[in-house]
């Protein structure tokens, strides 16, 4: 199953919201798209030719990339801890 399951969300924003409805701050939704990218690109591993999941996977990828640079831009600090969290950035 690709989606997250509601209590997946819900820890998602417990630990990266500013409380446990804050489920639109950037950094909620970066680790959201995390998420969502590292099943998804798990699901390509095993269906290389499902080009429609491809594109959605690379959506995302974008997406996160724009809330990144945002958040890099707005609130140093937290972007770094951010990506110390999720693994990102190499």
């Amino acid at each position: 199953n690709m989606a997250l399951t509601k209590i997946e969300k819900a820890n998602l924003v417990k630990e990266f919201g500013k409380n446990e409805k804050d489920t639109g701050s950037a950094e909620v939704q970066i680790a959201l798209l995390t998420k969502e990218i590292n099943t998804l690109t798990n699901h390509m591993k095993q269906n290389k030719h499902d080009y429609h999941s491809n594109r959605g996977l690379l959506k995302k990828v974008g997406q996160r990339k724009q809330l990144l640079q945002y958040l890099a831009k707005k609130d140093i600090q937290s972007y770094r801890k951010v990506i110390d969290k999720l693994g990102l950035r190499k």
